[in-house]
């Protein structure tokens, strides 16, 4: 079954309103209680990369998850901590924090971001996403969007090989959401394994009450996308999905001990 990845953002603005923790008690709380209910890493995230969203001073997404890191780190010694960011300047912080990851949505697109991760020897998750936040959705296009996000993410992963990370050091993720129409998501999820550009290379899934669900399922509100969420959780595994990013984590870790005690 995949490892299960708990989102914990801490921010005001992050698109599905009960993941908000702003407060670094709330925050540290909620992700030793998702450690507790099943979590294998717990990502950490400062600033909001939902569709339209403003850019985040660096100095605000730093404040934000440093604290919470450190106390998730002095809380649970054994947590695998992720942080969630395009900017090498609070991944070096938060790595100096205590976090073990990084995760990336913008694929490298800090032109610092690859010599903090040489710098901390670390694994890191790159994403692809068509555009920015603030305009990704405006009108997404591809032609073979399969072959030409794994291509993308091939094009990352070849300068994290040649800078001396392993295969099982690159996470990639096809950024369900980030710059795609529906048609798009469900290609990308339909084509699994396909994406991850070198064999060992873990694959990553981030679909947790997407706005794809209210188009697919008429769910306008991220309230009502639990059931969707999990219904593409239980394909995961037939899909050789590695890692799946999910903001319920007992009820993705129920998921896959029912599933497991089925064979």
């Amino acid at each position: 079954m995949p490892q299960i990845m708990g989102v914990v953002n801490v921010t005001p603005d992050s698109f599905h309103p009960s993941s908000r923790a702003p407060d670094r008690l709330e925050a540290v709380s909620r992700a030793v209680l998702m450690v507790e209910q099943g979590a294998d890493w717990i990502d950490v995230g400062g600033e909001s990369t939902r569709p339209g969203a403003a850019p985040v001073p660096i100095g605000t997404e730093a404040e934000r998850v440093v604290p919470v890191i450190e106390g998730i780190r002095d809380a649970r010694p054994d947590a695998c901590i992720s942080i969630d960011t395009r900017r090498a300047e609070v991944a070096q912080k938060a790595l100096s924090a205590g976090a073990d990851m990084v995760n990336d949505v913008s694929s490298l697109g800090d032109p610092d971001m690859l010599g903090v991760i040489v710098d901390h020897g670390c694994p890191v998750c790159v994403m692809h996403m068509q555009g920015l936040p603030e305009n990704m959705q405006k009108d997404p296009r591809y032609g073979d969007v399969v072959a030409e996000i794994r291509g993308a993410l091939e094009s990352v992963a070849e300068r994290l090989l040649d800078h001396g990370l392993a295969p099982g050091e690159i996470v990639v993720d096809p950024g369900i959401g980030f710059g795609k129409h529906l048609e798009h998501n469900l290609a990308l999820l339909s084509a699994g394994r396909c994406i991850a550009p070198r064999e060992g290379m873990p694959l990553m899934w981030g679909v947790s009450r997407k706005s794809m669900f209210g188009d697919l399922l008429g769910r306008d509100s991220s309230e009502d996308r639990l059931s969707g969420t999990l219904g593409v959780a239980a394909m995961a595994p037939s899909k050789e999905v590695d890692i799946i990013r999910v903001h319920d984590v007992a009820e993705h870790s129920d998921l896959y001990a029912a599933m497991s005690a089925l064979g």
